[in-house]
């Protein structure tokens, strides 16, 4: 095995995964940039992320081959980046690579003059020519001789290259006026691509893309058009039936590369599972079907059994590869943790519940993998709800109460099982951005299915990060926390998702503490982000120099941009301290990406629904009452059980009072709790009944 590069002195789990192999790689920094400026070499630029499929193919074909380790260390300066902890330098490269190759995706592969333009990029390339496309080494040797032979032209074509960048990342200086009638465009098209016969837009692979949810349930709460909301439940029950879902441990997979959900892509992300959490608790808040409320909690609780750091914060991922065969811990499979053959089951079941779980899951005795190019899934089966726990009592005469307590005993045989497996990596780096998106949802979990439980978890990773990646002295955040080490300055998303966060922990602990903070930290993203002449955030510092370009994210996509969300967290930041000057930093991000809202709405639906926000007039629902007494709580629990995203949920107290001399007068009527509904603070009469309450929330949503 050759000697450790520099790769082993870094922290990221996906840079560490190459630290042995015989490339002779850098991490991204001024170090790998003076050696390619000393050396005249070209950098080849690689970054993916430790729970990447691609990128374990590409590393076991081509970084581990001494052959192409010779050519890349004689020609090149190798660099690899984590784009989990460098999204920044990730974003700009992939902007290259799609525009010049019209796809993009991880492995991406890319080539840079020594002052980081790029001249030639890729996604994952084959050792040997075959899928269409050049063999990795005849690629590196042919632009090796090009570099020698044609210098100019390629340094030429790199400054072209940034220069088109720049302008394709600038938003246009003239701005459409928006209309209203960008919402109803945008819903017409979801409709187009929606499948009605599994949910989800588009066909295979099928993307679990949560802002699209997020949209459509705020334009039916807006517009009451059922068609959006029963897109949304459509696919919320076909991905919950699925494969895509973990029916044993719980947790959604990446993606499925089927129209019916059935064979996923076995990787889970944070990001994820806190997204799609939030689409069931608000589609129960919208229906109130049980079915919704138990997906959402079998996410949440996986991810506090199996993603949770000891101290609070959470994990990143888990990979999609594991361990075949425990005898040969170094053959993996995609999926192997997952799947099941008839025989195994067969061992661990009692032959009554065998035929019910074989039924409801669809396991045959062959396999029910129909696809399989690589033979990874042979007699295996993926697990999906074929039918019913009610539609498999009927078929086996049993009652569904005997068969839901058969179902829960086997799940508890079968993930004791399956613990006894190798389990797929985890990247354990703890991020900022994305445990700001899963405190949101546990935010969201205790306030709407009344789980303290999921408090605590909330308060404990938000603990977590101001401890471990918050300075105090300069109200600033860090990217990243690893095996003791904080690193890397906070980028747009952390400060973004982390001050909605605070916003949804407010609302959950009424924590003055919380608020307080997000006001603070959203006075610092404005001074580190906004662009005050323009409108609108970059994604990154002022003066990076190791960045060619400063970007303004807008794409909602697995995660939505840190424009969205930070405009939507102003808005509600505004609306809860009366700051004029938060509104207008909101509003003016959205007129920043008027244009991208007008021609290609479907692209930044989350976007949409800061738009839909900003028409409708912002409501406080301010809660005067002890915070313990059981009235109280009857309020609060019935405000935040109601779908109302335009709203923030408030208990009266007299810190509240410091942001709107407002609060003040909302007090408690004759020594009973009362509730005020107000838009603009300008409040209704006082109701000191639960039903009252229910009544004038109802009226107020027909309002909308």
């Amino acid at each position: 095995m050759p000697s450790p590069n520099r790769l082993s002195r870094e922290k990221s789990p996906y840079l560490l995964q190459h630290a042995n192999n015989p490339v002779d790689w850098y991490p991204w920094g001024e170090e790998a940039f003076a050696k390619a400026r000393e050396e005249d070499k070209p950098i080849f630029l690689s970054i993916g992320y430790s729970t990447c499929h691609w990128c374990h193919v590409m590393e076991r074909e081509s970084f581990e081959s001494e052959e192409v380790a010779k050519v890349l260390n004689e020609h090149y300066v190798p660099v690899k980046v984590d784009r989990e902890e460098r999204p920044d330098v990730d974003r700009i490269y992939m902007l290259f690579v799609q525009a010049t190759t019209g796809s993009g995706g991880w492995p991406m592969s890319v080539f840079l003059t020594p002052d980081l333009r790029p001249f030639y990029g890729g996604t994952y390339f084959p050792p040997d020519n075959r899928y269409g496309r050049p063999g990795f080494r005849t690629l590196l040797e042919h632009l090796a001789t090009a570099w020698k032979q044609d210098r100019p032209r390629i340094e030429e074509a790199g400054s072209q290259v940034v220069g088109q960048l720049r302008q394709y990342a600038s938003l246009p200086d003239r701005r459409p006026q928006l209309d209203p009638q960008v919402l109803d465009h945008a819903f017409l098209q979801f409709r187009r691509s929606f499948d009605k016969q599994y949910g989800g837009f588009g066909g295979a692979p099928k993307f679990p893309r949560m802002v699209t949810h997020n949209f459509l349930l705020r334009y039916y709460a807006t517009t009451r058009n059922e068609e959006a909301l029963d897109m949304v439940l459509a696919t919320l029950r076909e991905m919950a039936r699925g494969g895509i879902n973990d029916q044993l441990g719980g947790g959604f997979h990446r993606y499925a590369v089927d129209e019916k959900w059935f064979v996923p892509h076995f990787e889970k992300m944070l990001y994820d599972q806190a997204q799609i959490a939030q689409s069931y608790l608000e589609a129960y808040q919208l229906t109130g079907d049980d079915a919704m409320a138990s997906t959402a909690r079998t996410i949440l609780d996986y991810v506090l059994r199996d993603l949770t750091h000891p101290e609070g914060g959470f994990y990143s991922a888990e990979d999609a590869d594991s361990v075949l065969d425990p005898a040969n811990p170094h053959e993996k499979g995609e999926g192997a943790f997952y799947i099941w053959s008839h025989q195994e089951l067969s061992r661990l079941l009692d032959p009554k519940v065998l035929k019910w779980f074989c039924y409801r899951y669809g396991v045959e005795l062959g396999g029910n993998i129909a696809h399989d190019p690589h033979g990874e899934f042979t007699g295996r089966n993926i697990l999906a709800e074929v039918w019913s726990l009610e539609d498999t009592a009927r078929r086996f005469g049993a009652s569904p109460t005997e068969v839901e307590a058969a179902f829960e005993r086997a799940r508890e045989v079968l993930l004791e099982a399956r613990s006894r497996r190798i389990r797929p990596h985890l990247d354990d780096k703890i991020l900022t951005a994305w445990n700001g998106l899963m405190i949101s949802a546990f935010a969201k979990g205790a306030q709407i299915l009344r789980e303290e439980r999921y408090a605590d978890a909330a308060v404990r990773a938000a603990q977590f990060l101001l401890k471990r990646l918050y300075q105090p002295e300069n109200a600033e955040l860090l990217r990243r926390f690893r095996d003791g080490e904080s690193a890397i300055p906070g980028f747009l998303d952390d400060y973004a998702y982390f001050i909605q966060a605070l916003l949804d922990l407010y609302e959950a602990t009424f924590e003055i503490y919380y608020l307080d903070l997000a006001v603070q930290l959203a006075g610092r993203m404005r001074d580190l982000f906004e662009d005050r002449e323009a409108g609108g955030f970059f994604s990154t510092r002022e003066g990076a120099g190791d960045l060619v370009l400063r970007m303004k994210e807008d794409y909602d996509g697995a995660e939505p941009s840190g424009n969205s969300i930070a405009a939507q967290a102003l808005l509600k930041l505004a609306a809860i301290t009366d700051r004029e000057d938060l509104e207008t930093s909101a509003e003016r991000a959205v007129d920043a990406f008027s244009s991208r809202l007008a021609q290609s709405a479907t692209g930044v639906p989350q976007m949409l629904c800061v738009y839909m926000q900003q028409l409708l007039p912002p409501r406080q629902v301010v809660i005067a009452g002890h915070r313990d007494a059981n009235s109280t709580q009857a309020m609060v629990a019935l405000a935040q059980r109601t779908f109302q995203p335009n709203a923030a949920v408030l208990l009266a107290d007299p810190e509240l009072a410091r942001y709107s001399p407002a609060y003040a007068g909302m007090t408690p009527v004759d020594g009973e709790p009362a509730a005020y509904v107000c838009e603009n603070f300008s409040c209704k009469l006082p109701v000191t009944d639960v039903e009252e309450l229910a009544e004038m929330l109802r009226g107020v949503a027909r309002q909308d």
